[in-house]
């Protein structure tokens, strides 16, 4: 512990414990002795730190938050598994996040900055990207792969090992059974590819060229009677040098048992 690091006299850091440069530890916190905070971390109030849980420099968490408990998984026997998350982010209210299970890489990995809105949980074993937003009680269950810049609307939930790609929106109070396109558009009371994500990809700066190609591609692969993964290749031959054809292909093309959330 640094000389320059505030700690309310009413929070408990547990011998073991590094924390870093900088950090400010509010009324009534807990940090368990497995954890490792990055420089300038503040945890407002009344939030738990525990398990084998690193947080990176300048992330700040509020009131109630619940960070490495033991994860919800009936099959987790105490092992040593981990919660990695990265910098920068703010962690809102009663935010859950679990570490992982011996039974995938043993590791829940968030990535940097990042908004977790109230109430929002993120179970075992997720990998989720940079720069994503979890709306008020949006729920990831196990194993779900959430990519960079991906939103998630309020009350939504996500099926365990569904992936959502780079760039996707996902609509308030969706259930989201099967993977979603890298700037695809979902919702509905169960998930409906209702397009792409044009809001976002003009946000990025996109050309209209770019913007005009991709949505052909869009309708190449997803109109018509061939297979998905048949439709994919079709497209990343005819869309050559255009990275967003080519990220949404690849990611149809490295697909897992799962199936897609379609039109």
């Amino acid at each position: 512990m640094r000389a320059e690091t505030s700690i309310h006299p009413t929070a408990i850091v547990e011998p073991g414990a590094e924390i870093g440069p900088g950090c400010r530890i509010g009324p009534f916190c807990l940090i368990g002795p497995e954890v490792r905070l990055g420089a300038g971390v503040e945890l407002k109030s009344h939030v738990v730190v525990t398990g084998r849980t690193s947080i990176g420099e300048n992330t700040t968490v509020w009131p109630f938050a619940s960070l490495g408990h033991q994860p919800q998984d009936l099959k987790y026997r105490g092992e040593p598994t981990r919660l990695e998350i990265g910098a920068r982010n703010m962690i809102r209210e009663s935010v859950t996040m679990s570490p992982g299970t011996v039974q995938d890489r043993g590791l829940t990995s968030i990535g940097d900055d990042g908004l977790f809105m109230v109430g929002a949980h993120i179970a075992h074993d997720c990998v989720i990207g940079n720069g994503v937003i979890l709306a008020n009680n949006a729920t990831l269950a196990g194993h779900v792969v959430l990519g960079d810049g991906a939103i998630l609307g309020g009350l939504s939930a996500v099926h365990q090992f569904c992936r959502i790609g780079a760039g996707a929106m996902v609509g308030g109070v969706t259930g989201v059974e099967k993977d979603v396109i890298p700037h695809g558009l979902v919702f509905g009371d169960r998930a409906r590819l209702q397009g792409l994500n044009l809001v976002g990809l003009k946000r990025r700066g996109l050309s209209r060229e770019i913007l005009r190609e991709l949505r052909a591609a869009y309708r190449e692969i997803f109109s018509g009677a061939r297979p998905l993964a048949e439709a994919a290749r079709s497209v990343r031959e005819s869309h050559p040098g255009n990275a967003y054809v080519a990220e949404i292909t690849d990611f149809i093309l490295s697909g897992t048992n799962r199936s897609f959330c379609t039109p």
